[in-house]
């Protein structure tokens, strides 16, 4: 679903932004620089060579280094808050940032409109390996919704429109991947969490996304008392009495059909809490990387766990400090 984009601006703002600015007619491509990052940050071109943003920190520090930046290219360019603006108003100044955004999300609207109209012939029976398509598609067309809506500061109309059908169309595509065609998943046995407590968990060695999330789970809500050992994958077919293979071919707990391991682990022994559930898309999108989920923090949290992997050496403290991440996120969304 398209949550609230969280870089909005009240509309009872009363400060604005004004960014001047001029730089030597050649090279070109200084010019083109600067008008690019001005475009990019979302600022409004209000007259000439005026740019106009709503106040915020993060803006105000933007054009402080927008200052540096043209100076040392041997131009000049200054920029002050305002409260008011004597020509227009505030409504007015706010239209013209919304009918700026209308203009950017028209190229997103045509496509939208096109993979609804395919959707609507896959439903009339055209062939369903279309929905593979389509949901690549809809995953590419949602990430450029996304970028663009960065820069829609007062929640255009126009953008709030775009946003529902972008989530009608997922829910569609999720309603045919619920359906009669969806790929078969593997059947996990049902356990009970009392029948593995102060058991050893072994797992493969460098334990990343997947194993980290599971370990957390494991300790969180199925063993306590859990402690994890590593091993060479060809060494965990038969781990031993008190031992517990996960997220490993063959393991006692790892992928069944579209699952990945935390999400076997969930369905495995019952885990109905809501954060956990939230926490499992991340997850899975971050391991099975098949688009099913689409969520703004898995590329953070990588980068997060790639960084971790790099720097940590030892496995076992490697896999503390990812059940420790884990944790963080979610006590976030708790």
């Amino acid at each position: 679903m398209q949550k609230q984009a969280g870089n909005k601006i009240s509309v009872k703002q009363r400060a604005w932004l004004l960014f001047f600015y001029s730089v030597p007619s050649k090279p070109v491509s200084n010019r083109m620089k600067i008008w690019r990052k001005l475009a990019k940050a979302g600022a409004l071109q209000f007259k000439g060579a005026v740019y106009m943003l709503p106040m915020s920190d993060e803006h105000y520090e933007f054009f402080g280094w927008l200052v540096d930046e043209v100076e040392a290219m041997g131009g000049e360019a200054a920029f002050t808050r305002v409260d008011a603006i004597d020509s227009v108003d505030d409504r007015q100044v706010i239209e013209l940032f919304s009918r700026r955004k209308e203009g950017e999300y028209l190229p997103v609207s045509k496509t939208v409109g096109d993979l609804e109209t395919k959707l609507n012939s896959v439903k009339k029976g055209s062939d369903l390996k279309d929905l593979s398509y389509l949901s690549g598609e809809a995953a590419r067309i949602s990430k450029a919704f996304e970028e663009a809506r960065k820069t829609d500061f007062f929640s255009s109309k126009a953008g709030g429109v775009l946003g529902k059908r972008i989530n009608a169309l997922f829910s569609s595509l999720k309603g045919f991947s619920g359906g009669p065609h969806k790929k078969n998943v593997s059947p996990v046995p049902q356990r009970k969490a009392e029948d593995y407590q102060a058991m050893v968990w072994v797992t493969r060695k460098r334990p990343f996304v997947d194993r980290m999330a599971s370990a957390w789970l494991i300790r969180r809500f199925i063993d306590a008392r859990a402690s994890f050992r590593f091993a060479e994958e060809k060494d965990l077919t038969a781990p031993g009495k008190g031992r517990i293979s996960f997220d490993v071919s063959g393991g006692e707990f790892t992928h069944a059909g579209e699952l990945c391991t935390f999400e076997a682990l969930v369905r495995a022994f019952g885990i109905k809490d809501k954060t956990v559930r939230k926490l499992a898309e991340i997850v899975h999108e971050l391991d099975i990387k098949d688009d099913k989920y689409r969520n703004p923090e898995t590329k953070g949290l990588e980068e997060i766990l790639s960084g971790l992997r790099k720097a940590v050496r030892d496995d076992a403290e490697l896999l503390e400090k990812g059940i420790a991440i884990f944790e963080m996120l979610y006590l976030s969304k708790t």
